[in-house]
């Protein structure tokens, strides 16, 4: 067992026997090829034990290079290890970008998009939907490339970890734009209620952040596209939230020195998109997290399920997020075919605790058929998980193709896949 190596939370201590570093593809395909069991490693930013494996881990932090920006057909070639807040500083320079983020610039490209991880956007994919090609090293230490268009693209792409280790991504990108952020305080829970659809699509990327202390959103993040580099206006009220007149970090009582800029100044859009900035630690890592994704349609219902659970809530929790997600077609995508919304919770660092309240929020929501985020704390029973996913099979059947032995399954995969 490799000594103290744990997540970037420091909930989860690592079980495998070594941890390589190769520096190659041809390094990798070897140790891949000699293993019996393994996964790739990335920025640790998992909660749960999705990465671990009794075996050996491959890290992938010097696989952080972009290999080839092609104009024409607005892609981009990266190594899988690569950040994306560096990746975004490259793309911006050659006058690109993504088409969104997550709230932390940190954590590795292979990662998140084998998570299904997101930002915020009415019409904005997750992370993974900007895959367009993608290269692994399989079971039996060859290389496959997996592209859009071909028979199993749709199942690789959010893969788990469970394909084989990610080496190369081709990434669709678009032109480099612009935009600011504006913060509003005091959203009421009866305005969300009435406006949810208004609300979430006043800008490109639009957070809600609460507490659940009361039927009350403490802050509305709203980010918005600025046009030939001008700042839009910002109205002094929306739906009934006042535009805050200094910068705020999510949880009240902390710092906004870590958050990217906001009081509608204009700048680069991975200066904005994501909420912390790369060149911070986003916090001392005194925290779990837990998501749940769930059709759109059920989203102001879903958040008066939770308001009736405030005093279970509450006392554990740091702030939570509420986001919007467009739906896509990739099997394991905890938006798969559905328009969704996520409702985030970052707790204070008592497992024992928080476990205790998250059976009592998943059964509250299990009517609305909730899918938990795959590198998140829950404690869904397998079968509930599994049940909502109709392309399960499917993935299974792919996965047994590549790793016939099961050289990339760990406890993770045993328990909610196979």
């Amino acid at each position: 067992m490799i000594e103290n190596l744990s997540n970037w939370a420091g909930n989860y201590f690592y079980g495998a026997a070594q941890k390589h570093h190769p520096e190659t593809v041809e390094q990798i395909q070897e140790i891949v090829h000699r293993s019996t069991k393994l996964k790739a490693l990335g920025t640790r930013h998992s909660f749960n034990d999705i990465a671990d494996s009794p075996g050996d881990l491959i890290s992938l932090r010097y696989f952080d290079r972009v290999l080839h920006l092609d104009r024409e057909h607005h892609t981009v070639t990266v190594e899988a290890g690569i950040r994306y807040g560096e990746l975004c500083r490259w793309l911006d320079i050659e006058g690109f970008a993504l088409h969104n983020l997550a709230s932390l610039p940190h954590i590795s490209i292979a990662g998140a998009c084998a998570t299904a991880t997101h930002g915020s956007g009415d019409r904005l994919g997750n992370l993974a939907t900007a895959v367009s090609a993608m290269e692994v090293v399989t079971a039996d230490g060859e290389l496959m490339v997996f592209s859009r268009g071909t028979e199993d693209f749709e199942g690789s792409v959010v893969g788990l970890g469970g394909l084989g280790i990610v080496t190369k991504l081709i990434l669709n990108i678009s032109p480099s734009f612009q935009m600011q952020q504006d913060v509003y305080e005091n959203l009421s829970l009866t305005e969300v209620e009435n406006h949810f659809d208004e609300l979430t699509s006043s800008g490109y990327s639009v957070s809600l952040f609460t507490d659940w202390s009361q039927a009350m959103f403490n802050q509305v993040w709203l980010k918005r596209l600025a046009p030939d580099g001008v700042s839009l206006k910002a109205e002094p009220e929306l739906f009934g939230a006042t535009l805050a007149t200094r910068h705020l970090h999510p949880i009240a009582a902390i710092s906004a020195e870590n958050c990217t800029e906001q009081m509608g100044v204009c700048g680069p859009w991975y200066e904005r998109l994501p909420h912390f900035r790369m060149d911070f630690t986003p916090s001392s890592g005194e925290e779990l997290q837990s998501e749940y994704i769930l059709p759109r349609q059920h989203a102001v219902s879903a958040f008066h399920a939770i308001d009736e659970l405030r005093e279970q809530i509450s006392p554990l929790l740091q702030i939570s997020e509420i986001r919007t997600i467009a739906a896509d077609n990739l099997w394991m995508s905890t938006c798969y075919e559905q328009a969704s919304v996520a409702v985030h919770f970052t707790w204070i660092k008592d497992w024992e605790r928080v476990s205790q309240v998250l059976p009592i929020i998943e059964d509250r929501l299990s009517r609305f058929n909730p899918r938990p985020h795959w590198g998140k704390l829950f404690t869904m029973s397998p079968e509930h998980l599994q049940s909502r996913y109709e392309k399960l099979s499917d993935f299974r059947q792919l996965l047994q193709r590549y790793d016939p032995q099961g050289k990339f399954r760990n406890a993770f995969l045993d328990q909610y896949i196979f």
